[in-house]
């Protein structure tokens, strides 16, 4: 199939077939390279190739259908798995959310079982790669009560950055916020697995609770442990910034 001049209407093939809820652009990379992708009954293996709103795009016999990006923010409370499935039938963030949308989103990123917290769920492939890589540096802040006060001393290491197994975890900022010195808030832009309980386990401390507060430029303002909302223009242009 031959390109046509682009217009403004139109986007790259690897987009639609992540908007559409199949795979990320990077598995839709992959699909076209081996021919699995037909354009109005052709097969595209270009990469770069755009189509437009009249094409039709297929996949395994089916036509894909361009969803709306939609873009939302759950209080996430404990005990729900941050996953769109759960082979051992236990609860996910999917259960929270399931009547939100006919988009098929996805949470951006995890939160433990156990954290709770902003868990922003979208289906735009872009954005959750921009807020999850650690390049972007995406500000992330975390309430953490911890079974015993932090020593002075742990809390300078913690600031400093501590090596873990997997290498270094660097903080960018750190306070104790309780009297009795039990609870700090942390901020970090890592997304690495469980790396804000590893800190503190790392230097013997059990962390009780862990509640994210700030993702990006989202907070937890006026929105109840367990609920959801839209994001706004303005909080989405933020966080695309």
């Amino acid at each position: 199939m031959q390109k046509g001049r682009a217009s403004a209407s139109e986007i790259r093939l690897n987009r639609y077939i992540s908007n559409s809820g199949v795979c990320s652009r990077r598995e839709a990379d992959k699909l076209i390279e081996a021919g699995e992708i037909k354009v109005n009954g052709e097969v595209v293996t270009e990469m770069g190739y755009k189509v437009k709103p009249t094409d039709k795009v297929s996949y395994e016999g089916n036509v894909l259908k361009r969803e709306k990006l939609v873009y939302l923010v759950l209080n996430k409370p404990k005990d729900f798995i941050s996953t769109t499935s759960d082979p051992e039938g236990r609860k996910t963030v999917m259960d929270l959310i399931k009547n939100a949308c006919e988009e098929q989103v996805f949470p951006v990123g995890r939160l433990d079982r156990a954290t709770t917290g902003l868990l922003i769920f979208t289906n735009d492939g872009d954005l959750a790669k921009k807020l999850t890589h650690p390049s972007h540096k995406v500000k992330k802040i975390y309430q953490v009560t911890l079974d015993k006060p932090i020593e002075e001393e742990d809390f300078d290491k913690i600031k400093a950055g501590v090596t873990l197994e997997d290498g270094q975890a660097p903080v960018d900022d750190l306070a104790v916020t309780s009297p009795d010195g039990t609870v700090l808030g942390i901020e970090i832009h890592m997304g690495k697995n469980r790396i804000v309980r590893r800190i503190f386990e790392h230097l013997g401390y059990k962390v009780e609770k862990l509640d994210r507060v700030v993702y990006g430029e989202l907070t937890k303002k006026d929105l109840p442990r367990g609920k959801w909302r839209f994001l706004t223009e303005k909080e989405l242009m933020k966080l695309k910034k």
